[in-house]
């Protein structure tokens, strides 16, 4: 059996068994966590180089199948290929320009999968975000509510102001918001599965007078500073590089002066906005977020300051996600039966491999979420702040 793996796979020392189509095995370690089932012949050459995006798409198209759990799969396929796979420096993406209808089927294809999918996995709210862990031993539930909490509290939101929530997702920031700070909220999102159960779940609360959820683009606001406060959560990744001066100009005309503007998102890994090398990133874009760019905090705190706001706070939540994402993996897990019955084969196995493996990412450092929080001053400068964010925390 030895003799049919390439040179550089046997002199391997992993927790790795390889399992071949024809039921011979190879251990490359004494204590194999995790088993690569190879059911394609021609995958076995190709394991010389062995990318994530290889082994990603091989697992996804049904060539190989992995034994063990999905976290300890991920973790050691990582070391396979860090082992054999230079950490290609990749160069910056191009800066592609995202138009109406390219934002909106890539909205689609992501969020439109199946509401009774992401409700087998989510908290209750189906806040498809990063959790707010406040002492570390939150429920998904409680952590998913301290986030709610914690954006509401930076925005210091006061009844009777008008927020903006731009990709409201199912809209549970928005009822939150309305329901517990008495804001008067509009909320866009390009999903029409989840503005459907979103205005539901807003009717079944009595919520119709204070939130009012949109199909729109965010090109499409209106830019005569309405709004009191802008939020945006988990939505700027789909802006695109090239379009991000215009995104945050948006905003800033969109929101009063004085107002407040937040911005949570991940950002790159890379001040130039690159992918994650060996591969991770060109999955992502493949099967999961097709057309998502990813900027840099820095490149991102430039558009906003050029589009006339002004930093005021900036907040990584790094391994709050991967706690997240370690939750949501979990549940999913729990559920592979029920899933299978919600979405097709090959998508419940992009799921898995995803929300694992960005477990592992933002646990790793790969990639980073960022909580902005910037103003429009008043045409004197002023601003309507308090001189610390010690009222944020108490």
């Amino acid at each position: 059996m030895l003799a049919q793996l390439p040179p550089a796979l046997q002199k391997l020392q992993l927790p790795l068994r390889l399992r071949l189509w024809d039921g011979h095995e190879f251990n490359f370690g004494p204590t194999p966590s995790v088993t690569i089932v190879v059911k394609d012949p021609t995958l076995v050459a190709q394991f010389t180089h062995p990318s994530l995006d290889l082994l990603g798409s091989a697992f996804v198209e049904g060539r190989l199948e992995l034994e063990g759990s999905i976290s300890e799969a991920i973790r050691v396929c990582d070391e396979l290929s860090q082992a054999l796979v230079d950490d290609d420096d990749y160069a910056p993406p191009p800066r592609v320009y995202h138009d109406k209808a390219t934002d909106a089927e890539s909205i689609s294809y992501h969020y439109d999968l199946s509401n009774d999918f992401y409700q087998l996995w989510l908290d209750r709210d189906m806040a498809y975000s990063c959790g707010y862990f406040e002492t570390g031993e939150e429920s998904l539930d409680e952590a998913q509510q301290a986030k709610f909490r914690l954006l509401c509290r930076k925005l210091r939101l006061k009844p009777g102001e008008y927020l903006l929530d731009v990709g409201c997702g199912w809209g549970g920031l928005a009822r939150f918001a309305a329901r517990e700070y008495g804001v008067k909220v509009f909320g866009i999102t390009l999903s029409k599965e989840q503005l459907k159960l979103a205005r539901e779940r807003v009717n079944a609360e009595g919520l119709q007078d204070k939130v009012d959820l949109q199909l729109l683009d965010y090109r499409d606001l209106p830019q005569d500073g309405r709004f009191d406060k802008i939020v945006s959560v988990g939505m700027f990744e789909h802006v695109g590089h090239a379009n991000l001066r215009e995104y945050c100009e948006i905003l800033s005309r969109a929101v009063r002066e004085g107002g407040l503007v937040m911005n949570h998102g991940i950002t790159s890994k890379h001040t130039d906005g690159r992918q994650v090398g060996r591969g991770a990133g060109d999955f992502i874009d493949r099967y999961v977020f097709p057309n998502g760019e990813l900027p840099h905090l820095s490149m991102m705190t430039a558009e906003i300051s050029e589009a006339g706001l002004e930093v005021v706070d900036v907040e990584s939540l790094r391994l709050h996600y991967a706690r997240t994402l370690e939750h949501w993996s979990q549940r999913l897990e729990q559920k592979l039966d029920a899933a299978a019955k919600q979405v097709p084969e090959q998508a419940l196995r992009i799921w898995r491999l995803y929300l694992a493996g960005c477990a592992y990412a933002f646990a790793h450092g790969w990639i980073n979420i960022d909580q902005i929080l910037a103003t429009k001053p008043h045409a004197d400068g002023s601003l309507e702040l308090p001189p610390t964010r010690a009222d944020i925390y108490r």
